[in-house]
């Protein structure tokens, strides 16, 4: 019996993580992540996709990402492929870069949008040992676009859209979005939860 295709909505955005094989590196220096960006640009080149917050890690990643014209699914495939091949290419490396099909979870509201932003961008600051001290400081998320109020060179990074947001709900307190992921925290009594551990 073949897999069950996943559920795609194309007008929402879903959280996404994919981890490494027995929770091995995949990312093991900059070069690497550079192939993954790479990977990216090929994929989009063939299905446009928008992503609002991401952080890669030394063993996984997180996407906060929209494909309105072809199945996640079927975006993910291409970017898991194409990134699986430059990695073994490069370290001449065989086996099975993955530990199984990524994670995804939909987000169906503004706040969600918000608060999952916020859950990815602090995730280099909640690990056993924190990987920088600031988010700003992590070099391999989007935080830093928005902290410092810059455009990503990439056209299927979009940094618009969170801040927008922050203005539309009275009952956010925060001045802006940066304010907004620095006060958040993970919380039980939030509508969404997590129940895999990718740190």
């Amino acid at each position: 019996m073949g897999r069950i295709r996943r559920i795609w909505q194309p007008e929402l955005y879903y959280h996404v993580t994919m981890r490494g094989n027995n929770r091995q590196n995949i990312f093991l220096n900059e070069g690497d992540v550079s192939l993954f960006f790479r990977a990216l640009q090929r994929t989009y080149k063939k299905s446009k996709f928008t992503i609002v917050a991401y952080c890669i890690m030394n063993n996984h990643y997180h996407l906060l990402i929209r494909s309105p014209e072809t199945p996640l699914s079927d975006v993910m495939l291409s970017i898991n492929k194409t990134y699986s091949e430059y990695f073994k290419r490069k370290y001449n490396y065989f086996g099975q870069l993955y530990e199984t099909r990524f994670f995804s979870s939909m987000v169906s509201d503004p706040i969600g949008l918000l608060n999952v932003s916020s859950y990815i961008h602090q995730n280099p600051l909640t690990t056993s040992k924190a990987m920088a001290s600031r988010m700003e400081y992590y070099p391999y998320s989007s935080f830093a676009f928005y902290f410092y109020n810059k455009k990503s060179d990439y056209p299927f990074v979009n940094t618009e859209l969170l801040p927008s947001l922050i203005a539309k709900y009275p009952e956010i307190k925060e001045e802006n979005y940066v304010a907004y992921c620095e006060n958040f925290r993970t919380r039980q009594d939030l509508h969404f939860s997590y129940e895999m551990n990718f740190n």
